[in-house]
């Protein structure tokens, strides 16, 4: 999953979003609030961050998703993921 375009990185996002926690994907748009407008909490961020793990093949640093908020900032986290070697 190299050369992805932050567009591809959102569509897995919201797959992800969808499959996991059963959300409507109309609700899934990047200013989307996780926690307040999607009603995640923090053991769903932790299985986000898992999903996107597997999904990416990168290991994602607990630093690196504890200021994550909205849905747009979880694409730009794996998008820079993506770009590190």
């Amino acid at each position: 999953m190299t050369n992805v375009s932050k567009d591809q990185v959102f569509e897995q996002v919201k797959d992800a979003l969808v499959e996991l926690f059963e959300l409507d994907a109309a609700d899934i748009v990047p200013e989307a609030q996780l926690y307040t407008d999607l009603d995640l909490d923090s053991i769903d961020a932790v299985d986000l961050v898992v999903h996107l793990q597997n999904v990416t093949g990168k290991k994602i640093k607990p630093a690196e998703f504890s200021a994550v908020r909205s849905v747009d900032d979880v694409v730009n986290a794996v998008a820079e993921l993506l770009k590190e070697d």
